[in-house]
């Protein structure tokens, strides 16, 4: 089943004043949109011309002298010059560096790096041995004396802090609780009750000075204004809108009459001239012209490279002929006897290839 298309919104009724009104804001529109939308596609064909003629073309050769200039010579830079270094440098570095350090570390540090673990090892277990048959025993006794000497002054401290807890207690809490309940909580409460009092008495007064007011100003002035500015806007876009619109539809026509003139007037004669004239002469330039140098030309290279193929054999049987003259014949390779089988002859009725039956 096609989707249902969503109905279009009920066009609610209008009045005779809007009616009124959009008639002569859209004529008037019109003619201020008009020029503008002309010059507007004046300037995106004459854009889209230079675009195609003049800006991409100029691109294109300043991006291929960009490459020309940056990117090639510091490509060939890099590959020809400094990836070789880097590579030779690299060698040099693991050649003087890293292979004189792995063998230092191998068969110097390592052995020394051993040596100075055991001896921290045998240093362990000293100070382990001392820690551990002199001083935990004296640890013991120092803790067990100290342990004496806090029961006694934590049994004092007890005492000391029970009086002044009891001190504290009836000589600030009490009376602090006292003050509070029966002093400072009616006192609130009455405070309280005035600063209600003011705030609903000012509450009433800014309702009837601000509130109301602003509310009748709202209801019965500003919201009448803005639906009528509301609908003088929307009408002044519908018209901007459509004079927009009409004026492409114009612009459309004026260019098409335009281009339309210039083709009858530039285009169609150029193209007649081309045509009957430039054409025959070209073709009778051709045929007479071009056509008899192109086969001479190709004559002459074809003698040219005859010429040629027979200097260059007359200077390679000179050379031979010389080096026959200077160091004689050259050996013939002797005849080697190449030990192939031969092809399987063909059958006949007379011969036979099995055993029994071969002569």
């Amino acid at each position: 089943m096609e989707p249902q298309k969503p109905l279009p919104e009920p066009r609610r009724p209008e009045g005779c004043l809007v009616t009124a009104i959009r008639i002569p804001v859209r004529i008037f529109v019109l003619v201020l949109v008009l020029p503008v939308r002309m010059v507007w596609d004046a300037l995106v064909v004459s854009w889209r011309f230079l675009t195609d003629t003049v800006f991409r073309p100029v691109g294109r050769a300043l991006l291929w002298v960009g490459r020309a200039l940056f990117v090639w010579p510091f490509v060939g830079l890099w590959r020809y010059l400094l990836v070789p270094l880097g590579r030779g440098l690299a060698w040099l570095g693991n050649v003087l560096v890293v292979v004189p350090l792995g063998w230092l570390y191998r068969y110097v540090l390592t052995p020394v790096g051993h040596g100075f673990a055991w001896v921290g090892r045998g240093i362990v277990a000293g100070l382990a041995w001392v820690y551990a048959h002199l001083l935990t025993p004296i640890g013991h006794a120092c803790m067990w004396v100290l342990r004496g000497i806090g029961l006694g002054l934590g049994a004092l401290a007890a005492g000391v802090f029970g009086a002044v807890a009891w001190l504290v207690r009836y000589l600030l809490v009490v009376p602090a609780l006292w003050v509070y309940q029966w002093v400072l909580t009616p006192i609130g409460h009455a405070l309280i009750w005035v600063v209600r009092g003011i705030g609903i008495g000012l509450y009433w007064i800014t309702r009837a000075l601000f509130v109301l007011p602003a509310l009748a100003v709202w209801r019965w002035v500003l919201v009448p204004v803005g639906r009528a500015l509301a609908v003088v806007g929307r009408e002044i876009w519908d018209a901007v809108v459509a004079a927009w619109r009409g004026a492409g539809r114009i612009s459309l026509a004026v260019g098409r009459f335009f281009g339309t003139l210039f083709r009858w007037i530039f285009v169609e004669p150029l193209r007649w001239v081309y045509r009957t004239v430039l054409t025959p002469v070209g073709h009778v330039v051709r045929d007479a012209v071009l056509r008899p140098c192109a086969e001479a030309a190709r004559s002459v290279g074809r003698a040219s490279r005859q010429a040629l193929a027979a200097a260059r054999e007359s200077v390679r049987q000179a050379r031979a002929d010389f080096r026959r003259m200077l160091f004689g014949e050259p050996r013939q390779p002797e005849a080697v006897a190449r030990r192939e089988p031969r092809g399987a002859e063909t059958r006949t009725l007379g011969s036979s290839t099995t055993a029994l039956t071969k002569d």
